[in-house]
């Protein structure tokens, strides 16, 4: 892998999305912190839509309540794919798949071009953002990045991420894990050459007593 990955816009922006949806709608730990998700639509629409703030679709608590049961699935996909459980991470994704009746479309709405979609016309809300990200992540799965799905390896944060870095390294969900990943590990070091220090003069004083 020698430059930064990167799927096709559409699948992108879906990856991401479905990034975004597991962290948001899924409970569990984030930044050290524990996590109870009790997202709002505001909330919902930040995520989902980041590039229309205008966005006037309705969505309701129903809707909320149905995508977060699908994010509770997909972030088993990350989970799978991160341990290296990869016909698991496949597997889960083909039940999300088949589940969610995706299938390749073309739409046309919102005065947009024509463009792919990868739900029926007729699926509810959550049902076809869930087979949008199902789809997505088989993109993921079904290339040689099929390991780049991860989890938050920073201690007390379970958040997911996709790592479209260069070298394929990414153990963070964010820069601020990371940065808490790093001053932990410094003071650890600290520790031990306090330790180490603390346990030579013990030494020497004994050996003068």
């Amino acid at each position: 892998m020698t430059g930064q990955v990167d799927f096709d816009s559409h699948t992108s922006d879906v990856v991401r999305a479905a990034v975004g949806a597991v962290n948001l709608l899924t409970s569990g730990y984030i930044g050290g912190r524990e996590y109870s998700a009790a997202p709002s639509t505001d909330d919902v629409r930040e995520v989902l839509y980041p590039h229309r703030a205008d966005h006037t679709s309705d969505i309701s608590e129903s809707d909320i309540d149905q995508l977060s049961e699908y994010a509770s699935r997909l972030r088993s996909v990350f989970i799978a794919a991160d341990d290296g459980r990869f016909d698991d991470a496949c597997e889960q994704t083909n039940a999300l798949l088949k589940e969610t009746q995706a299938a390749p479309v073309l739409a046309r709405h919102d005065d947009e071009p024509w463009h792919l979609h990868f739900h029926a016309i007729d699926a509810g809300w959550a049902r076809s953002w869930a087979a949008s990200m199902a789809t997505a992540l088989a993109v993921v799965l079904g290339n040689p990045m099929c390991d780049r799905l991860g989890v938050c390896t920073a201690s007390a944060c379970d958040r997911v991420f996709v790592d479209t870095s260069r070298n394929g390294t990414k153990r963070f969900c964010s820069t601020a894990c990371q940065n808490r990943a790093k001053a932990a590990a410094f003071r650890a070091r600290q520790r031990a050459v306090d330790a180490s220090v603390q346990g030579s003069v013990r030494h020497v004083r004994q050996a003068h007593l």
